[in-house]
């Protein structure tokens, strides 16, 4: 169990996402990138720290110079600029200068703080993810998003930063809670949902095994995903057009989200989201009432809400008009042609949206 993607920019290579069944090729990986002079500094929260941070720390150890490490507590909550300032103040603390690495050791939420950090320490030094969440491992960890939420405002301060190498070690889905493990699903459906009909069929056909968390299943689900995830970042490494399609389910997911206080997981919020999305794309004629019934058959297999209770349509609404997404004061919707081609629609009415939230209200 070993696979290998590369992504490009302008044709050249920038880094690679290698899937591996443990951290045994970790050093090798990342004493690749030439680290033997520099400092690391291992970044996660207190979840994963109690799972990971002592094995990759050791591992580390053997690559570079030094090894430090910044835990912050783990949330949602705590992706802010003020857990950033701390970890500035780290840095700063150990001398950290532009030829030094972080490394981001956790999940989403771990990897969009340290990208962001490394992006604006010293105006940019290099970094590794390692992330270790199914949502991580086929999303946040590719791609070079990084950012911290502002006022509840999920990443509303960011920018774009490649990492130098993404280390996926598939058995740390072993780890995650059933919630957990739903969220990256919610992610993954989408994929298929955006970009690839044949790979949204192949996850009902494995579903049984994927659910069960069979680790060789599993890894081709993260490849897959992974190559679709990377395929629409090097034709839009900074979302001018065709990226924006991994939005789907995003705009009222991030809108309820906040709403709802980060209590629910991002990746349930985007599945009620791509729900509401996928209602719209069928009201308007462009997939099938069956269809969104199938999608909704998927979500609930594989744990994940299809409904929520609690924010106020109008209030879900209103929130989008603040979200990142907006583009001259339009909302850039994402809709379905068909299960497998999604397209960017700017004419989504508020009462459309409406309809969207209200099918998947409680």
């Amino acid at each position: 169990m070993s696979k290998i993607l590369t992504v490009h920019m302008n044709e050249e290579p920038v880094y690679d996402i290698v899937l591996e069944p443990s951290f045994e090729k970790l050093k090798e990986r990342v004493t690749g990138l030439g680290t033997a002079g520099k400092k690391l500094c291992i970044v996660t929260d207190s979840n994963v720290a109690d799972l990971y941070l002592e094995e990759v720390t050791q591992i580390l150890k053997e690559c570079c110079k030094e090894v430090h490490s910044f835990i912050f507590p783990a949330g949602e909550e705590n992706k802010n600029l003020d857990t950033v300032r701390d970890l500035y103040t780290r840095l700063i603390e150990f001398h950290y200068d532009r030829n030094d690495m972080l490394v981001a050791l956790g999940g989403g939420v771990v990897g969009d703080l340290c990208g962001f950090c490394a992006a604006t320490y010293l105006r940019g030094v290099d970094f590794i993810q390692i992330p270790t969440t199914l949502l991580s491992q086929v999303d946040s960890s590719i791609g070079g998003k990084t950012g911290v939420d502002f006022d509840s405002y999920k990443n509303m301060v960011g920018a774009f930063h490649m990492p130098k190498l993404v280390y996926t070690n598939i058995q740390t889905l072993l780890t995650l809670s059933k919630a957990q493990f739903a969220s990256g699903m919610g992610e993954i459906i989408k994929h298929g949902l955006i970009k690839d009909r044949e790979y949204y069929l192949w996850l009902s056909e494995h579903s049984e095994e994927i659910k069960r968390r069979d680790l060789a299943i599993c890894e081709e689900m993260i490849y897959i995903s992974d190559q679709i995830k990377k395929q629409v970042v090097e034709g839009d490494p900074k979302e001018k057009g065709e990226r924006a399609l991994l939005n789907f389910g995003h705009t009222l997911g991030h809108a309820i989200e906040k709403l709802m206080n980060f209590r629910m997981l991002h990746g349930h919020c985007v599945a009620v989201g791509c729900l509401a999305a996928a209602h719209i794309s069928s009201v308007r004629g462009l997939i099938s009432a069956e269809e969104v019934e199938q999608l909704q058959n998927v979500m609930q297999y594989f744990d994940l809400p299809v409904s929520v209770a609690g924010p106020d349509p109008n209030e879900v609404i209103k929130a989008t008009k603040n979200d990142k997404k907006m583009e001259a004061g339009v909302i850039k919707f994402i809709l379905l042609n068909s299960i497998g081609a999604a397209y960017v629609d700017r004419s989504v009415t508020e009462e459309e949206m409406k309809s969207g939230l209200e099918y998947i209200t409680e």
